[in-house]
């Protein structure tokens, strides 16, 4: 057989087996009387360690200088002003955090997770330049919504959050974001479904934003999230790109009946203002009027005492004077016209009616004198 020649003598002598040595190695055949012990196994494998390694002890230290070095590396980290760091021993939070700054920790059996505490948007139906949405797990019909008064609404808002609760954050829910995102667009169909579209068009967009942020933080607080929702912003809400049209000229014609009833209302108010304004004259009119009759009265009362006071003491002579001042009264202010009476009487006499005895402006129309003389 080809292993028989492996010992050199043919296989004649077999004490070394087929590979031509004892079993208990050695290089030749074992000495009778003779078992080597550990003692002499480990020395002679210390002088073979030493003989093989170039440098012997000062191999072993810079070997063991390396590791520690490679220990410290990943042993000290670094937190970010904008970080805090959750330390792990063998997966488990320690209930302190590391604030921004050099910290140190035992590796590998502790490790750090390091958590940003800015503010982080999530944006809900919003399209970027080129048209398509910022996540691309979200879908093209996100922003779109059914409202209280059976009208589809298209809404685009942003949710503005930040971490308060890292831990809670790493390790209560797996997908962060997706979670606020789901949480937002679930509170804003509610509230859209409870409203009509005007209030998210444009009459109460305030009131729908607080309250999404009210129910979105709830729905994240009742996960264990450890996040803080400080501001939903609306950034536009408007009808389907199929309907634009249709809701532009419905816009419109609010509008003009705004403005018809905003002209309506300032030509009423015109007239009500004008009819005020003739009430209050003619109510100061009337009070004036009744004022000065009363006064007339009351003086036409007095004189009427004192003429009567005079006819009780000379009722001649007071009778005589009411009588001439009766017919100046009523003779003062007509035409007056002569008539000569007896048989020579001509009639109606002539009279010239000079300017200066009448009573009234003079003009300077020159007076011309025409003179009858009769018999």
């Amino acid at each position: 057989m080809p292993w028989e020649n492996n010992g050199g003598d043919g296989g004649r002598n077999n004490n070394g087996g087929p590979w031509g040595q004892a079993p208990g190695g050695g290089g030749g055949p074992r000495r009778p009387g003779k078992t080597p012990n550990l003692e002499d196994i480990l020395n002679r494998g210390r002088d073979q360690f030493q003989g093989g390694l170039p440098g012997g002890r000062w191999a072993i230290i810079g070997g063991v200088v390396v590791v520690i070095g490679f220990w410290l590396l990943n042993s000290i980290y670094t937190i970010d002003p904008q970080e805090v760091g959750v330390e792990l021993r063998f997966g488990q939070p320690k209930p302190e955090l590391s604030m921004p700054g050099l910290h140190f920790h035992l590796w590998p059996m502790e490790t750090v997770e390091r958590v940003v505490t800015t503010v982080n948007q999530t944006q809900i139906g919003v399209a970027n330049a080129s048209g398509s949405r910022t996540n691309a797990s979200t879908s093209s019909d996100e922003g779109l919504m059914l409202s209280g008064d059976q009208n589809i609404v298209n809404v685009q808002f942003s949710v503005f959050w930040a971490i308060n609760d890292p831990v809670q954050y790493l390790f209560n829910v797996r997908d962060q974001e997706s979670m606020v995102r789901f949480a937002a667009e679930s509170a804003m169909r509610e509230v859209v479904g409870r409203r009509p579209a005007q209030d998210i068009y444009s009459d109460d967009r305030s009131g729908v934003s607080a309250e999404v942020l009210s129910i979105t933080q709830g729905i994240l607080q009742s996960y264990g999230l450890g996040v803080n929702v400080s501001q939903v912003l609306i950034e536009n809400a408007g009808p389907p790109a199929e309907v634009i049209d249709a809701f532009n000229e419905v816009q419109r014609a609010r509008q003009d009946e705004t403005r018809l009833q905003e002209e309506a209302r300032a030509y009423a108010n015109t007239l009500l203002g004008n009819a005020r304004g003739r009430a209050a004259a003619l109510r100061e009119d009337a009070a004036a009027y009744t004022n000065r009759v009363v006064q007339e009265a009351t003086g036409e009362a007095e004189r009427f005492n004192a003429v009567y006071a005079e006819y009780v003491n000379s009722p001649e002579v007071t009778r005589k004077r009411l009588f001439l001042e009766t017919m100046e009264d009523v003779l003062g202010g007509s035409e007056k016209v002569l008539l000569e009476k007896g048989e020579g009487g001509q009639g109606v006499i002539p009279y010239l009616p000079l300017p200066e005895l009448k009573p009234g402006p003079k003009t300077n129309v020159p007076a011309t004198t025409n003179q009858t003389t009769g018999n």
